[in-house]
């Protein structure tokens, strides 16, 4: 049993063991509820003090973030203008780069259109003179062709020969009194050895040397004979008379094979057959005299020079060898000169082609002209920044702004 002493009036009474626990349960859950309101209004007191030190706290960070973020957004503001400034400068700057691009372009374009112009008055002019040059020299050629077909068609066969001998002759006679005083040109009547050529040229020097001699065969057809005949067929008969006559030169003037460009291109050397040989159309007769004679005379002081050096019992050997060396060469090189006349003119027909094919070039590149004059034209700053990302960006964010 517990004794429980009453604090009011001081009585003492006993209680059993489970009511003394109940009277303890109750007064400890009394102690225990009032120590948790206690607690209660502590963590309420202490909860709203840590709040407001929270709250200060915060408020205190926000402010000074917040004047951070001020000055970081003044920063950044002052930063966008800048760069907007250089932007803007940039974008001038790129403009006026353009627009003096676009100026020089236009300035180069309108200066291609004048040289173009002059080119092509220059051009034209040139082609003017050319086509006049090649057409006189056309109908010159035409002419010739003319008349020797002329010639042809209004003579037998046997007066076509004998005309073309008479009309050697007669150019040839022409020039005596100028430049051939010493010269003897006159039918071949020696048949002695059983065959003769149509004429013998000589060529005799004041001492009375002979500078030169050859001997001339003359041969033509008309159109209306039968049999053709043909240059080669006369060849070795003119180099059996030349070496008969003691003639140091073989020439055929013909006018057979009128289509062959062959015999139709100048002096045909054909020395590789027949030694110091030429075939000549009429119109080279006087030319290749005087081209044979003034070799010739070249050779004769060499041949000169010769006996005074065989007189002085100098070994000349060497000087032979390179004095007829001189004189195949310069029958080559006047072969050569003569196949390069006829060359000269075929060059004119391509010139003129040439010519033609620079004037549609000219053209074409005025109209390549034109069209960049268009462009030039439609250029824009939209289309300059086209392919330019950055340039175009830049423009877009000067647009939002």
């Amino acid at each position: 049993m517990n004794q429980i002493k009453c604090p009011k009036c001081g009585e003492v009474f006993q209680i059993d063991e489970s009511a003394y626990m109940a009277i303890v349960n109750q007064i400890r859950d009394k102690e225990f509820n009032k120590r948790i309101l206690e607690k209660e209004e502590q963590y309420k007191v202490d909860k709203e003090n840590a709040l407001k030190t929270t709250k200060l706290e915060i408020e205190k960070n926000y402010e000074k973030e917040l004047s951070s973020k001020d000055i970081e957004i003044q920063q950044l503001k002052s930063q966008i203008a800048t760069n907007k400034t250089e932007m803007e400068l940039a974008v001038n700057k790129a403009v006026l780069d353009k627009d003096k691009e676009i100026a020089d372009k236009a300035q180069e374009i309108i200066s291609l259109k004048g040289q173009l112009k002059n080119d092509e008055k220059d051009y034209q002019l040139r082609e003017k003179n050319i086509k006049e040059n090649y057409e006189g020299q056309l109908k010159l050629k035409d002419e010739q062709i003319a008349q020797y077909k002329d010639f042809k068609a209004r003579q037998s066969v046997k007066l076509l020969g004998e005309t073309l001998e008479q009309h050697c002759e007669v150019e040839f006679n022409k020039l005596r009194a100028l430049g051939f005083q010493n010269a003897y040109f006159e039918k071949d009547n020696d048949i002695h050895t059983g065959s003769k050529g149509d004429y013998i040229f000589r060529e005799f020097d004041d001492d009375k040397s002979e500078i030169i001699s050859i001997m001339f065969e003359m041969k033509n057809e008309a159109d209306t004979t039968a049999t053709k005949k043909k240059n080669e067929d006369f060849l070795k008969e003119l180099d059996k008379d030349r070496r008969e006559k003691n003639c140091e030169y073989a020439v055929l003037v013909s006018m057979l094979e009128t289509d062959n460009d062959y015999y139709n291109s100048g002096i045909v050397d054909v020395s590789y057959k027949y030694p110091k040989m030429y075939v000549i159309r009429p119109q080279f007769f006087i030319p290749l005299i005087t081209l044979l004679k003034n070799a010739a005379t070249k050779s004769l002081d060499y041949k000169k020079a010769l006996i005074i050096e065989r007189s002085q019992n100098i070994d000349i050997t060497n000087f032979e060898r390179d004095m007829n060396d001189f004189k195949d060469k310069f029958s080559r090189n006047y072969r050569l000169a003569s196949e390069k006349f006829f060359t000269a003119i075929e060059e004119i027909d391509k010139t003129i082609a040439h010519l033609q094919k620079t004037k549609e070039a000219l053209l074409g590149s005025e109209n390549n002209l034109r069209l960049a004059n268009d462009k030039a034209e439609a250029l824009s700053i939209k289309k300059l920044t086209k392919n330019n990302p950055t340039m175009l960006a830049k423009f877009n964010e000067l647009n939002n702004n």
